[in-house]
């Protein structure tokens, strides 16, 4: 069974090297390298696994500027002569080394590869994007985009910069392949505060970093590294697994420097005579890497180079492919005794890395993907957006800047050697925003220029020329390249300046470097509402907008209203607001919640994200009758209120929750005309089987005018949904079912610690029948041990362990007394969770035979501890639970119905815990709070009609 997972990550990027004028940059060179001896080797690879039906993911990011040459006509017909150069010289090495065996060995070798890449370039004619294409059609490959000129992010120092990168990405991509991509790589994985915003602004689901960035994140993520991490405006990010990293990357214990791989630094371009090899080489007579490497490498201790031998490096690729698995698996079985999931290994690598820097790469690749498909049954493969599909529930968390450059943070891109950079760009970029937000209606020249002032900075901006500075490679290059787009832009800018573009200079810089033809200069327009205008104005001239975001919007504001909040908790209402409200908060809702007051805590305090005022009362509640404490508690919310607004808190509406706060809802409502949501967690007639006291009567009356002052109702069932309506009279276009959420537990007990809890509740041969829950007649817990002498009778090593306070205890221990059954029974009291989920873990059968149940959270709390599940067929519990599939049900109740269905479970473990593991899956998939409280923020904005929405 499959136990994690493996995200294989490739980043395909060169900066943009095609030059028109001349076709002997050496610079230009890289990408037919990269071409010949890594995409297309790839490619070919995951087409023969393909043929061979073997199911296999990997995510590949190709960079726009990668992107832009590879769909070039003049980048087809030059690669098309590299590679027939290439084999031009493997022949004429063929003939060279006839004498010598190894060596001629070696050169039949190459043809053979060469001929074998110009059939595989012929059969695209040259022209890779279709095969990509292709692939991702399969579903084994999915395509994302990096930043338009792969600039460093953190160093950008405008958000209309850092966003005009960002989109023009994903516009190329779009351009390109006919879709928008889910996922995007952060170049270098740099990312800063705020980028994130920008993502979800561009309809981004996911990015990655480096490890040491979620590691950072406050709070600190509960499932660490192995799970992606929800940022404040809900994109995950995904981090980089060191383990798998330093096995390929480490230059002591990486793959690529076994001694039987290709060496890369021993090439015949700098072996041969120069009159021999000239042809091959620069024309100026550079020599350079001609892709002929005929020696392995060997060792390190200055001996000579041995002789490359392909037939042993192709057994250390599938021993190395080997290896890595086997280490994964390895990996993934110690994360699952942490963590309440399937791991994902996230490992990214350079997609040059295979084949051209380390030649049996794709071999390397191959391998491991038929070894995954065919032979683990502990991890599979798997893309971040099936994972996200799979896990919708995610730790969220705010992170740091971080990089996976060196130390982990910037200094590659700022250092003494490329700092002076900076300024020039920086002014580049708010000469850039001052160009589009004053240039109001531009004619078609006017367009021109301010497309092309657009593609320089965003070439000047690529990160690839202050790397190149660093690591002191073809640093003069690198400072032309960045001279001359900042040079270009600058004339630009003062031509505007001058009221005068140069439509000569214009015409020959376009044709110059055609890359990012329909870029939006309206991208450059700061995002306030008086650049409305300059935005329409743009748009008037034919400039679509940027796309629209919520988070662009005024942030929502409300006053969230709760008798109970923690620490004050009665029952599930305290824990289901807690977590509702910390969710919206991380979805940009600012939460004022009111509430009342509990010893040791603090009045005013900020919950993770969260404003709450715990407001004291004249009379605590033992001091008074209940109803009217209840009334001095909504007279404190209604005075809070006023004092927060009339200290200048703007708030768009009130969220109640059940009729403990509602005369504080309902006066507010009129007094600052504010709307009403209210959600119902449970009903008095529901909780007493009817109405039956004048205080019930009185509770009811409550409901009924809450329900009826509230604008738009929250069930948290379908079962609720029905008693409101059928009650209260309530329209069903009136009532939303919005389901209680809950977390997967973290920090699961090990092993040892669970057998010495197991002592201190059950002997070792007994097995646990658990029940948690407040001790009151709608729970149930009666007809539990009326059901326990039969049950008993089959299975006599039953235990039943039952937790929870109320009125009842004391009846209910009296009952268990009377059928003689005090040492098969066990009375915890309150217990605090963690001892709860401990005994979750311990138990054989989680059982809750209530009476009533409005939503069933407890049922919730078992799957996550994938506990065998036993409910009555009521209320919430009966759509939590599908009879056979995630659990079994009774009818309420019923004893002999309890009785059957428990000996059933007993007697069945296996299928019991199939069953649960089902429940633990669909829990997952349906009750995550993200997804909630992203429902819970649609209602909000149907009550503010006045208020402009944009949609994602």
């Amino acid at each position: 069974m499959n136990q994690g997972y493996l995200c294989l990550v490739l980043h395909a990027h060169l900066p943009y090297v095609r030059h028109l004028d001349r076709e002997d940059y050496l610079e230009e060179k890289w990408l037919y390298e990269a071409l010949v001896e890594s995409y297309i080797p790839l490619l070919m690879g995951w087409e023969r696994l393909v043929a061979e039906n073997v199911d296999y993911r990997v995510t590949l990011s190709l960079s726009p500027t990668l992107l832009t040459m590879l769909a070039d006509p003049l980048v087809h017909e030059r690669t098309r002569k590299y590679l027939a150069s290439r084999l031009e010289l493997a022949l004429k090495e063929g003939k060279r080394t006839a004498q010598h065996p190894k060596e001629y060995r070696l050169a039949k070798m190459y043809q053979e590869r060469f001929r074998e890449i110009a059939s595989y370039c012929n059969k695209y004619q040259y022209n890779l994007i279709p095969a990509f294409a292709r692939l991702r059609d399969t579903g084994r490959l999915e395509l994302i985009t990096s930043t338009a000129t792969h600039a460093f992010l953190p160093f950008i120092e405008t958000e209309e910069a850092i966003r005009a990168q960002i989109l023009n990405g994903i516009e190329t991509f779009d351009q390109v392949f006919g879709y928008k991509p889910q996922g995007i790589w952060l170049p270098e994985c740099g990312y800063s505060p705020g980028v994130d915003r920008l993502l979800r602004q561009a309809g981004i689901r996911y990015f990655f970093v480096d490890h040491h960035g979620i590691e950072h994140a406050t709070p600190k993520p509960r499932r660490g590294i192995h799970a992606p991490l929800l940022t404040e405006y809900g994109v995950a990010a995904f981090a980089r697994d060191p383990e798998s990293s330093e096995q390929v990357w480490s230059s002591y214990i990486g793959y690529p420097g076994d001694y039987d791989y290709r060496e890369y630094y021993r090439d015949i371009g700098f072996d041969l005579d120069l009159d021999y090899i000239a042809p091959y080489i620069h024309p100026s007579g550079i020599r350079v890497n001609t892709g002929l490497k005929y020696h392995r490498v060997t060792g390190n201790n200055g001996e000579p180079k041995a002789y490359y031998h392909p037939g042993r490096a192709t057994e250390k690729a599938a021993s190395h492919a080997g290896h890595f698995l086997w280490q994964r698996e390895q990996q993934v079985l110690k994360l699952c005794e942490k963590l309440d999931r399937e791991p994902i290994i996230v490992a990214p690598y350079d997609a040059e890395l295979f084949g051209h820097w380390w030649y049996e790469g794709p071999q390397f690749l191959e391998f491991l993907m038929k070894k995954i498909a065919y032979d683990s049954d502990v991890i599979h493969m798997i893309t971040p957006t099936e994972y996200l599909d799979k896990y919708q529930e995610n730790d969220c968390g705010r992170l740091p800047m971080c990089s996976w450059g060196r130390n982990g943070y910037g200094e590659v891109w700022l250092n003494q050697t490329n700092d002076w950079m900076y300024r020039h760009l920086h002014q580049a970029e708010k000469r850039m925003v001052e160009m589009v937000t004053t240039t109001t209606k531009p004619t078609e020249l006017e367009q021109r220029m301010l497309q092309q002032a657009a593609r320089e900075l965003m070439l000047a901006q690529s990160s690839d020329w202050a790397f190149i500075m660093d690591n002191k490679s073809m640093v003069e290059y690198a400072i032309r390249r960045f001279h001359d787009h900042l040079s270009h832009f600058t004339q630009l800018y003062e031509n505007w300046k001058q009221g005068h573009i140069d439509e000569q200079k214009l015409s020959v810089w376009e044709k110059q470097f055609p890359i990012f033809s329909g870029n939006n200069p309206a991208y450059y327009i700061p995002r306030h509402a008086h650049t409305l205008n300059v935005a329409q104005n743009h748009v008037a001239a034919g400039i679509a907008l940027f796309p629209a975001d919520p988070f662009d919007t005024p942030k929502l504001r409300i006053f969230m209203l709760s008798w109970e909040f923690p620490p004050h908790s009665v029952g599930g209402l305290s824990k289901a607001v807690y977590d509702l409200s910390r969710y919206l908060a991380l979805q940009h809702v600012e939460v004022h919640l009111l509430t009342s007051y509990v010893e040791g805590a603090e009045e005013h305090e900020v919950v993770e994200g969260v404003y709450v005022y715990r407001l004291r009362t004249h009379q605590p509640p033992w001091q008074t009758e209940f109803l009217d404490w209840v009334f001095q508690l909504n007279l404190a919310m209604i005075d809070k209120m006023e004092q927060l607004l009339e200290q200048g808190l703007e708030v768009d509406l009130i969220h109640a929750h059940d009729w403990l706060v509602a005369f504080a809802a309902e006066e507010a409502k009129e007094r600052f005309s504010l709307p009403i949501l209210t959600t119902i967690h449970a009903m008095e007639h529901g909780r007493n089987q009817g109405i039956h006291t004048p205080l019930q009567a009185n509770i009811h009356r409550i409901e009924h005018r809450l329900v009826d002052h509230s604008d738009r109702v929250i069930a948290c069932s379908q079962y609720m949904a029905s008693e409101l309506s059928r009650h209260f009279d309530v329209p069903f276009d009136k009532i939303t079912v919005v389901p209680n959420g809950i977390e997967v537990p973290q920090g699961l007990k090990q092993p040892e610690e669970l057998s010495n809890i197991r002592l201190q509740i059950a002997l070792p041969e007994e097995r646990i029948v658990f029940f948690v829950g407040r001790m009151v007649r709608e729970k149930g817990v009666q007809l539990l041990l009326e059901a326990a002498p039969r049950i008993l009778s089959e299975h006599p090593e039953a235990k039943f362990v039952l937790a929870g306070k109320g009125p009842m205890l004391e009846e209910l221990q009296l009952i268990a007394q009377e059928l003689g059954l005090c040492d098969k029974v066990l009375f915890l009291g309150f217990i605090e969770d963690e001892l709860r989920n401990a005994i979750f873990q311990l138990a054989d059968v989680a059982v809750f035979p209530s009476l009533y149940e409005p939503f069933g959270l407890v049922a919730l709390e078992a799957s996550s501890f994938r506990t065998p599940l036993l409910v009555a067929d009521t209320g919430g519990l009966s759509e939590i639970v599908t009879h056979g599939l995630n659990g079994l049900k009774v009818y309420p109740g019923d004893v002999a119905s309890l009785e059957t269905q428990l000996i059933w479970l007993l007697d069945h473990p296996e299928q019991g815990k199939g069953m649960a593991l089902e429940a633990y899956q669909s829990m997952q998939a349906t009750y995550n709070w993200t997804q909630i409280a992203k429902e819970t923020i649609d209602l909000y904005h149907l009550l503010l009609p006045e208020r402009e929405v944009l949609s994602t």
